[in-house]
């Protein structure tokens, strides 16, 4: 009985063994696959991820490209500096946090604004700079407290800097930081990789335009780092490429220029060359400094941007839109010609005003009326004349006419933010209104189409492509700004090849007839007295628009009215009439008639392009009052005007 109980505990024993020893084997053999696994089949991936734990991977942020103007002057550079920045998630409380760094570096009021500002833009995980510009005791002083502020660190940073403050701010555009919106938009971009690191694009003008040119190609940086993160030695680095050097076609001083001669009126002026479509000025008044841009404007300064009646951020030259008045009056007279409906001897009587349909179409009081050929209704602006003549065409039939010229279409300029405007037709009324009484196009709304008020709304870059196609024989093209960029480490330079012109194929013969009225617009018309002892010929037309319609039967009385319900004082021209060279549009807001201040600046643009003469300081002070006819004082020599003025020299 015994022996049988010893063998039945021997065979558990053994039957025991056995299993155990199966199991060991099968652990060893799932060892061993996985070994295998791990050393064979994963091998060269765990490498790789054991090599990335001890290294990293740091992204070298190009140099930013230089902007310059057509005479190699730089219009916007960098500049390095240290920043004092706060990562807000590991900061903790912060307002305690800022305030003790105050006692180390000091924070102004406005500091504080711009980092808040920057806080409702941002993710509380990215560091953003709390001060800018930190002097080296600054930076000595944190240093040796730096234990006390967790989430705190000093960077060093590359600026942005606009060295001429509000000069050419629309054109040149500015750098902001990058919010959430546009970095969502990065990283849909093929170009993602590229913004690594990058906390900085451009927000306006050609800094936004030409970002891709601008940027450059950013680096990396191959840290070896211990396993505290630390880095312990640099294992390689592919350095970064600085951005291409962007070269505008805008004269910088004929820039400054004109916005003096706008002195504190608002307006704007577009001033081409008709045969190339190259921007030699584009100016939009008021201004404002680019600089409050490139650290983080504080909401102080974004409001009052913002909210001011002036409205300094809307670029009137791209995005403004106004009624042409007069100005519109030689191209409803080549439309004319060009149509058949009417030839340069056709008589029109001219009592001082338009009757239609039991409406009353006034004119100025100062106009001299009688009779009318096509030559004297341009150079004296008979709006009877133009009047009876939109009549005769029709709103379709301008509408068709106008819009090759450019009016109330994009004109495909290398900046972004344009705006359409508005070319009316019967077509355009149905789709913009909504209600169907509104919808209809009455007789009667042609009438004031032909004196370039009613529903027409254009840009002055529209209105000056359309002068520039006159004055250039027919021949459109596209405007731009940009006609180069240069490589930053070879110098190579690249032009930019402008897009052939578009002949719009209009007879030589109508265009002479129309160029030659807006000559004698400048000898004995209404802006002769601007163009008194010029020694060149010019062409051109000057405009009074309408800010606020009139009741029925109400006259304009400019005494009566608030400064911005008055009237918009325009003029387009170009020069020399034989062989234009230079083309332009300009509008001052609520300054009334055409010749008193729209004109005058045109004068000095020509004398500055053709003659290089620059005004007088006097005449320049005439100017921009709206005081001036011809030159007054004895014009200086644009050679001799030294740059940069002593006024836009900063500390």
């Amino acid at each position: 009985m015994e022996l049988r109980n010893v063998e039945a505990d021997l065979s558990r024993f053994r039957t025991r063994v056995f299993v155990f020893t199966v199991l060991l084997l099968v652990c060893f053999f799932l060892l061993l696959c996985r070994l295998v696994y791990l050393q064979v089949w994963r091998h060269d991936d765990l490498r790789a991820q054991a090599e990335s734990n001890r290294t990293a991977i740091v992204p070298i942020v190009p140099n930013r490209g230089l902007i310059q103007d057509r005479n190699g002057i730089v219009l916007a550079s960098n500049y390095s500096a240290y920043t004092l920045e706060i990562t807000p998630s590991k900061a903790g409380p912060l307002e305690p946090a800022i305030d003790a760094l105050a006692e180390l570096v000091d924070i102004s009021a406005r500091d504080r604004r711009r980092f808040k500002k920057l806080m409702d833009e941002s993710k509380s995980f990215e560091s953003l700079p709390i001060r800018n510009r930190l002097t080296d005791a600054e930076v000595a002083r944190f240093a040796a407290q730096r234990f006390r502020f967790p989430g705190v660190e000093i960077k060093a940073r590359l600026f942005r800097s606009y060295p001429y403050g509000e000069l050419a701010s629309h054109v040149i555009g500015y750098i902001g930081r990058i919010n959430t919106s546009e970095k969502e938009t990065i990283e849909n971009d093929d170009n993602q990789a590229n913004y690594r690191g990058t906390e900085y694009i451009g927000k306006l003008g050609v800094e936004q335009s030409f970002e891709r040119q601008l940027h450059g190609i950013t680096g990396v940086e191959h840290i070896e780092t211990s396993a505290g993160g630390r880095a312990m030695r640099r294992l390689s680095s592919s350095a970064a490429t600085p951005g291409d050097t962007v070269a505008l076609s805008i004269d910088i001083k004929l820039q400054y220029l004109v916005e003096q001669m706008f002195g504190q009126r608002r307006g704007a002026l577009v001033a081409l060359d008709p045969k190339t479509g190259e921007v030699l000025a584009f100016v939009s008044k008021p201004t404002f400094d680019s600089n409050l841009f490139v650290e983080g404007i504080d909401q102080e300064n974004w409001q009052m941007l913002n909210d001011s009646p002036d409205r300094p951020l809307l670029n009137r030259a791209l995005r403004g839109t106004y009624p042409p008045g007069s100005t519109y009056k030689p191209f409803l007279a080549l439309q004319a010609l060009e149509s058949g409906t009417r030839n340069a001897s056709t008589l029109i009587n001219d009592p001082g005003f338009y009757m239609f349909g039991g409406h009353r179409f006034g004119s100025p009081e100062n106009e001299r009326g009688g009779v009318m050929d096509m030559r004297r209704a341009i150079v004296e602006s008979s709006n009877a004349y133009f009047y009876s003549l939109a009549n005769e065409l029709g709103v379709d039939e301008m509408h068709d006419f106008m819009k090759p010229l450019g009016f109330g279409q994009i004109t495909g300029i290398d900046v972004l933010g344009e705006v359409r405007g508005v070319l009316p037709s019967q077509e355009w009324k149905r789709t913009y209104y909504k209600r169907p009484e509104q919808k209809k196009w009455y007789a009667g709304e042609t009438i004031s189409l032909g004196i370039g008020q009613g529903y027409n709304s254009f840009t002055m870059l529209q209105l000056a492509q359309a002068t520039a196609t006159l004055a250039n024989q027919g021949v459109k093209h596209r405007p731009r700004l940009v006609t180069s960029t240069q490589d930053a480490s070879t110098h190579a330079r690249t032009f930019l090849a402008a897009e052939p012109g578009q002949d719009l194929r209009l007879k030589p013969e109508n265009i002479a007839v129309i160029v030659q009225a807006m000559v004698g617009v400048t000898q004995e018309g209404t802006s002769a007295r601007v163009f008194a002892g010029a020694p060149y010929l010019s062409g051109g037309k000057t405009g009074t628009a309408q800010a606020v319609s009139l009741g029925k039967n109400e006259k304009y009385n400019a005494a009566r009215l608030e400064e911005r319900q008055r009237d918009h004082s325009l003029y387009i021209a170009f020069a020399p009439a034989q062989d234009p060279q230079v083309a332009l549009a300009v509008i001052v807001e609520n300054a009334g008639f055409g010749a008193a201040s729209a004109a005058p600046i045109a004068r000095r643009v020509f004398d500055y392009w053709l003659l290089q003469q620059y005004p007088s300081a006097e005449d320049l002070a005439a100017v921009s009052k709206g005081q001036a006819a011809a030159p007054i004082g004895t014009p200086r020599k644009v050679a001799d005007m030294a740059w940069p003025p002593p006024e836009l020299v900063k500390p």
